[in-house]
């Protein structure tokens, strides 16, 4: 399973073991680790597709982890606002796909699957 796979999947069983539920309290223990992942998801969103990557893919998995969560109107913001933290962190850095794009994208891979798979297996059902 390619490395793609492996963090989509690690993404949707964060969704599936979360599932729909009302919103949970800022305090959650996991709460900074989904808002860290929400911010590797922008951050790839920009990268993957300066590098060649076209689509929305990292972005609908964005809308996937938001629609699991089932955020009130703040948190949702805060979502947001780390997902677009992430796009805008490279916007400055790079115009063009360079070999550090390249790595940052593993880089950010490889910490999306873990946070994805830690959030998952200690806080999912």
């Amino acid at each position: 399973m390619s490395r793609t796979s492996s963090f989509l999947a690690a993404c949707l069983a964060i969704s599936v073991s979360f599932g729909v539920r009302p919103a949970i309290a800022a305090e959650a223990p996991f709460e900074p680790g989904l808002m860290r992942l929400a911010e590797v998801l922008g951050s790839l969103h920009f990268l993957r597709n300066l590098c060649g990557e076209k689509g929305d893919r990292w972005r609908a998995e964005m809308e996937k982890l938001i629609a699991s969560e089932n955020p009130n109107p703040e948190r949702r913001a805060r979502f947001i606002a780390s997902f677009n933290r992430g796009y805008r962190s490279f916007g400055g850095t790079y115009t063009q796909c360079t070999a550090s794009a390249t790595e940052a994208i593993s880089r950010y891979m490889k910490e999306g699957e873990t946070l994805s798979r830690d959030i998952a297996s200690r806080y999912g059902n």
